[in-house]
């Protein structure tokens, strides 16, 4: 006997989604697109022109291939003949080229005070010029103790001669300024990290050509031999 209290009560319903759903971000394709009239792009890019939807599906069908929306938003949609699987594998092999390529440029500090000796600066120096040679910038800061506050032009001419001496690895970005009880320049690298990940990688296999070809050269080198002298004849 079912329970009065019960009666009336709406009716739930429990929707099970499929474990794995298309993304929103994916092109409709094939079945999916559901539009009277397309207008169709052959699979090497000839300009077909509007046709129905199920010509479109048809012409994909005989050429083994997948019918895939490229311009949903145009009047009619754009569709084109391709191999879709071929299209989304190469779509994501470019992606994870460009996020390994892609390196974002960070900010190394370098910090000065004001009566610096020279050699700590040279190693300052150089050790500035390695993070700009890496496509960093580089926050060269000041740090000013007790009296030397009333000093600042002294601050901006250290930082000036800096800028100078790192000028063939990078240029001057943000100007001396006061922040706080230290004094700050950004200097920016002439090169991001993506063009000196670039050049890395050109100078790497070019270094394994030059290899490469030294030691095929050494090995025809070794494999040649001296043709035998002809014994003298006696006479």
């Amino acid at each position: 006997m079912s329970d009065s209290s019960t009666r009336g009560a709406p009716c739930v319903v429990v929707a099970i989604t499929r474990t794995k759903e298309l993304r929103i971000s994916d092109p409709r394709t094939n079945d999916r697109i559901r539009v009277p009239e397309v207008r169709l792009v052959g699979p090497n890019g000839e300009q077909v022109g509007v046709v129905r939807i199920e010509v479109a599906l048809r012409l994909a069908q005989e050429a083994d291939l997948d019918l895939v929306e490229v311009a949903p938003n145009s009047k009619p949609p754009v569709v084109k003949i391709m191999d879709y699987g071929k299209f989304k594998y190469e779509a994501a092999q470019k992606a994870k080229e460009a996020r390994r390529n892609q390196a974002n440029t960070v900010l190394k500090e370098v910090r000065f005070r004001l009566k610096i000796e020279a050699h700590d600066y040279t190693t300052k120096l150089k050790r500035a010029e390695g993070f700009l040679q890496a496509g960093d910038k580089v926050k060269a800061m000041i740090l000013f103790r007790g009296r030397e506050q009333s000093r600042p032009e002294q601050g901006v001419r250290l930082l000036r001669k800096f800028a100078e001496d790192v000028a063939e690895f990078g240029t001057v970005e943000s100007n001396p300024t006061i922040d706080g009880r230290n004094m700050v320049m950004v200097v920016a690298p002439h090169k991001n990290k993506s063009e000196v990940k670039t050049e890395q990688n050109a100078q790497r296999a070019a270094n394994k050509e030059a290899a490469r070809s030294a030691r095929g050269g050494a090995a025809v080198d070794e494999g040649e031999t001296e043709a035998p002298s002809e014994p003298a004849s006696a006479e």
